[in-house]
């Protein structure tokens, strides 16, 4: 029997893909983002083993709510990607019932080894969109803001326009960071070079995390930056979606 391991669950998410969303938030992650504000996701072999049909069981109470408002399951992290085989036992059930299925990933374990690409082509099938975050364009700065270079991560983004599977890119704009004109204008070259991309999404920078940090023991390095102003917010939509005017 599959089981997947799970930090927690959110009923009526409504910030992760269209409509009300059963949210999903998977335990274990290979990224330590200096803004994650979910680092207690971190650790893999923690949280909750549930298996598929304790999830199904609970989901399709939700069935009407999504009906209604075009929604569907979300499965978030952490990161979805390290428990492939849960999540594909997963979507299978929710096809059965007409649910919508996202992904919302960072894309790090992505990587072209057969056993991970067989998994992932299988895994797709049933994937209706992925939330791709994409931390930083350039690789130097990816690895200093979450410890790993973003070439996979890229590869990933190219892969998945080449399988034509719809994505929503997320870019968190942090002052000091990822707020920087030159790089916001390297993402959307980059991102002109996609043809899957329906929407882009600038989050907003925010400390909602610190607590987390702070009981983990963990040293929270951006403690003295603050979230971008709402006039930098709309320059990085303005920059960014222009890529999706490109197309």
């Amino acid at each position: 029997m599959v089981t997947g391991r799970i930090h927690s669950v959110e009923s009526f998410g409504a910030v992760d893909g269209p409509g009300l969303r059963y949210v999903i938030f998977t335990q274990g992650c290979l990224l330590r983002c200096q803004y994650c504000h979910n680092a207690d996701t971190w650790k893999i072999g923690n949280g909750k083993e549930m298996t598929v049909q304790e999830i199904m069981d609970d989901v399709l109470s939700y069935l009407p709510f999504f009906e209604a408002s075009g929604g569907g399951i979300t499965v978030s992290g952490g990161e979805p990607l390290l428990q492939m085989d849960f999540l594909i036992e997963l979507f299978k059930e929710c096809k059965k019932h007409g649910i919508h299925t996202t992904i919302d990933s960072s894309g790090g374990p992505f990587n072209r080894r057969p056993n991970f690409m067989e998994k992932l082509d299988e895994l797709l099938q049933y994937t209706d969109l992925i939330l791709l975050d994409l931390k930083h364009i350039d690789s130097e700065k990816h690895k200093f803001i979450t410890g790993m270079t973003n070439e996979h991560i890229l590869d990933f983004a190219q892969y998945l326009s080449e399988k034509n599977i719809p994505v929503w890119i997320r870019h968190v704009l942090v002052p000091t960071l990822s707020d920087f004109d030159e790089d916001l204008l390297r993402l959307a070259d980059f991102i002109k070079t996609l043809n899957n991309v329906e929407k882009i999404e600038v989050l907003p920078y925010h400390k909602l995390g610190v607590y987390k940090w702070e009981s983990l023991g963990l040293e929270y390095k951006l403690k003295d930056v603050e979230p971008p102003s709402q006039e930098r917010v709309e320059n990085a939509k303005r920059i960014l979606n222009a890529a999706l005017a490109h197309a």
